[in-house]
């Protein structure tokens, strides 16, 4: 944050979480202030959501206490997603509220809870201009993106979500951590087509649009697809991290993966484990064994042999 006594300011670190609405964002920050507070972690949440009402966890900041949606579209008689951009647009006009309000908690870690509303963060800049204030007030963030993991079972729903999460990741320009949300539900409306290695990697999509392309509402549409997934793979940005909020594990891997997104791992307001430390700086915590722990946990086997897969295909 900002100084006037030409003092360097101290490092703040945090999340953004973003995503569309019902993405599991307040349960997250919910689930996550317990699990930090639980690590000895000083957390506090920053509920930057006008339209939030009703909110599960302690908020030290609540954007609701300068601007609400109801205030805005009664006033200003917009609708709900007009009010929401209208609602934005002035928190970032007052900013210097935003910062007092942060300042009184310049010795914690941050959750910031934010709005649902996707283009908010595709092509609005009222939110992206706010981070990039954060930034300038000395905060360390990673956006910490999330979607529902049902969107797998579905091949056209996991390429719109695709591009929703590579638009979103170019746009905000902050250190990026996709997750799919609600793994205990995966297959909750279809099974999956592949393993789950092959979501969260964004493995080779060829395979996704010919399993799409049997579907004949999308087949005249196979061209318009197959562009889709050539601009994801040539970007080669996107890839998600697995979780369920009521699982341990699940909960420390999100957690490594921003740690080492926003540089909390290497910073020395806690003691840190030098192994941690070391394998975030070459890059060798690798997913494989982590995310086919999720499989066995959350996907059922089909039982099939693999020539059976392949005919199914």
């Amino acid at each position: 944050m900002s100084s006037h006594t030409g003092v360097k300011p101290s490092l703040c670190f945090g999340q953004v979480v973003i995503g569309p609405a019902g993405s599991g964002k307040t349960t997250y920050c919910r689930g996550m202030q317990e699990f930090l507070t639980s690590l000895g972690r000083k957390v506090v949440v920053v509920n930057m959501d006008p339209a939030n009402e009703t909110l599960p966890y302690s908020c030290a900041v609540n954007i609701s206490e300068l601007v609400t949606l109801d205030d805005v579209m009664e006033s200003m008689k917009l609708g709900p997603n007009g009010g929401l951009l209208y609602c934005m647009e002035y928190v970032e006009a007052n900013l210097d509220w935003l910062e007092n309000k942060l300042k009184e908690h310049s010795d914690c870690y941050f959750l910031f809870d934010c709005p649902g509303q996707v283009e908010l963060y595709t092509h609005q800049s009222s939110v992206k201009n706010i981070f990039s204030q954060l930034a300038k007030w000395n905060f360390r963030l990673t956006s910490v993106h999330l979607v529902d993991s049902h969107y797998c079972a579905d091949p056209a729903k996991f390429i719109s979500v695709l591009c929703t999460s590579l638009s979103t990741m170019l746009h905000v320009e902050l250190p990026h951590v996709n997750i799919l949300s609600k793994m205990d539900l995966i297959e909750q409306y279809g099974k999956l087509a592949f393993n789950l290695d092959f979501y969260t990697e964004v493995m080779d999509l060829t395979y996704l649009l010919d399993h799409l392309a049997a579907d004949p509402f999308f087949k005249k549409f196979h061209r318009l697809n197959e562009k889709l997934a050539e601009v994801i793979q040539d970007y080669s940005l996107v890839s998600f991290v697995p979780l369920n909020v009521q699982d341990r594990e699940s909960m420390i891997q999100v957690l490594r993966t921003v740690d080492k997104a926003n540089g909390y791992c290497f910073g020395d307001l806690e003691e840190r484990n030098l192994q941690a430390m070391m394998s975030a700086a070459v890059g060798a915590d690798f997913q494989f064994d982590s995310t086919l722990g999720v499989q066995e946990r959350y996907v059922e086997t089909s039982g099939k042999t693999l020539e059976e897969e392949m005919m199914d295909l």
